[in-house]
């Protein structure tokens, strides 16, 4: 083994698949064998392997300005470009937009950027924030206590009490609904339920609420309708500021520009993106907040004499300029439309998994998708040990999915998918149950 300390790994298990290569919506190991990556990296590389235009304008950037800090007052023209970009797209009002480097480190940031705003309009008491059960938000001291993944937590200690980290329900019908309860039923309790950790708390002492429009991690989660109009009238009438992380939804991913179209999320005052903003190919990630929570923010600095938060890379031009093409390409190649075409076709033949005995649900919407897998359909009981082994023996097909949440099974490929490729995923990953039940 070598001395690399691995990332969300079983460290007893390492070094178990190398991949030596990429070439559009497949890789390839050290021996040459291929597979469908069937989870696009780590929900990501929405344009998938080897797109040479993104390569040459990052060899370019390179060459120009390989790099150069945002601190100070100082600035370059790729940076600007994208802010007025993300600016122009997101449904957020007035948007401005702060670069780092993953998502993780976009909400920590989103985290001091809300004491910064509550403290500069003189309410510093309201620093608390909502997440949910089964939450993914990152994996840093503060975003991972925003994340509510049991092995994300396990022997970490975080400081949830210190953040002011509060959890209500998560979303999930299918394992949360309480006897014969209806969908409409479940929505209207989990949301009392929100509702009355409010009251109990105090309204003016909670900032935001955060959640994934669809979950990935926790099992790729679609909310019943009607949630999130509920979620958000709760949190207008006390005062409460809605923010959408979109990491894994953002661009395409769920068969419109955002999830919060989707999920029909009117103007979220904040916005988390990553991961397919750059396609995977440059690190970059974007906390976006409206204009009006900018603003106090200024003055606040002039103060102090600086905004005291920044990364080394935030803004870094290379970056920068393989987001902005990244943008380019999604839009001027129709991959939102074909996201949306493909995504369709994919969500309209899970109904065939249900044939499995095993298969208690399939949930998505777009090119995201999940096959939760159940010990008896009436128990509902999570089988984790068959999402183990059929995550393995799609591997072994020639098929990349992930075992999430424990007992589902997660798809989320390129954006450039074709339908013939989606029928290649889907009958690899069909072959997998049947090796494995």
């Amino acid at each position: 083994m070598s001395a690399v300390i691995y990332p969300t790994t079983n460290l007893a298990a390492t070094e178990q698949l190398k991949f030596e290569r990429g070439e559009g919506v497949y890789v390839y190991d050290q021996d040459g064998k291929q597979y469908l990556e069937g989870l696009a990296g780590l929900w990501c590389t929405g344009l998938g392997y080897g797109n040479r235009e993104l390569i040459d304008t990052i060899t370019e950037q390179l060459g120009k300005l390989s790099y150069t800090h945002t601190f100070g007052g100082k600035t370059h023209q790729s940076v600007i470009d994208l802010a007025d970009k993300l600016a122009a797209m997101v449904p957020v009002r007035d948007a401005m937009v702060f670069f780092g480097n993953s998502g993780s480190d976009a909400n920590d940031s989103h985290i001091k950027l809300l004491r910064y705003y509550f403290n500069a309009i003189g309410k510093p008491e309201k620093r608390k924030i909502i997440t949910r059960q089964r939450a993914y938000h990152g994996v840093t001291v503060a975003a991972g206590s925003l994340t509510s993944l049991p092995a994300n937590l396990a022997h970490f200690d975080p400081p949830l009490e210190a953040l002011g980290i509060l959890r209500t329900d998560h979303p999930h019908y299918y394992q949360g609904a309480q006897g014969n309860e209806t969908e409409p039923e479940f929505v209207a309790r989990i949301c009392n339920n929100l509702e009355q950790l409010i009251l109990a708390e105090g309204p003016e002492t909670i900032a935001a609420f955060i959640a994934e429009p669809i979950t990935g991690a926790s099992g790729v989660i679609v909310p019943p309708a009607g949630y999130y109009e509920k979620v958000q009238a709760i949190l207008d009438r006390y005062d409460i500021l809605f923010w959408a992380d979109e990491v894994i939804t953002g661009f395409g991913r769920t068969g419109k520009l955002f999830g919060c179209d989707t999920m029909n999320i009117q103007q979220p005052a904040m916005m988390t993106f990553a991961k397919q903003l750059s396609s995977a190919y440059y690190p970059i990630s974007a906390a976006v907040i409206r204009g009006d929570m900018y603003e106090p923010m200024v003055a606040a600095s002039e103060k102090v004499g600086v905004f005291g938060h920044g990364f080394t890379y935030s803004g870094h031009p290379v970056a920068c300029a393989a987001a902005l093409k990244t943008l380019e390409i999604y839009a001027r190649d129709g991959l939102y439309d074909n996201a949306a075409v493909q995504g369709e076709y994919l969500q309209s033949r899970l109904a065939e998994f249900m044939d499995f005995e095993q298969v208690g649900e399939v949930r998505g919407k777009g090119l995201l998708a999940a096959i939760e897998l159940v010990e008896d359909r009436r128990s509902r009981s999570p089988d984790i040990a068959l999402a183990k082994k059929v995550t393995q023996a799609a591997q072994d097909n020639g098929l990349i999915v992930r075992n999430v949440a424990g007992n589902a099974l997660a798809m989320c490929p390129p954006l450039i998918i074709t339908r013939a490729q989606v029928d290649e995923m889907l009958e690899k990953l069909k072959l997998a149950l049947q090796q494995s039940t």
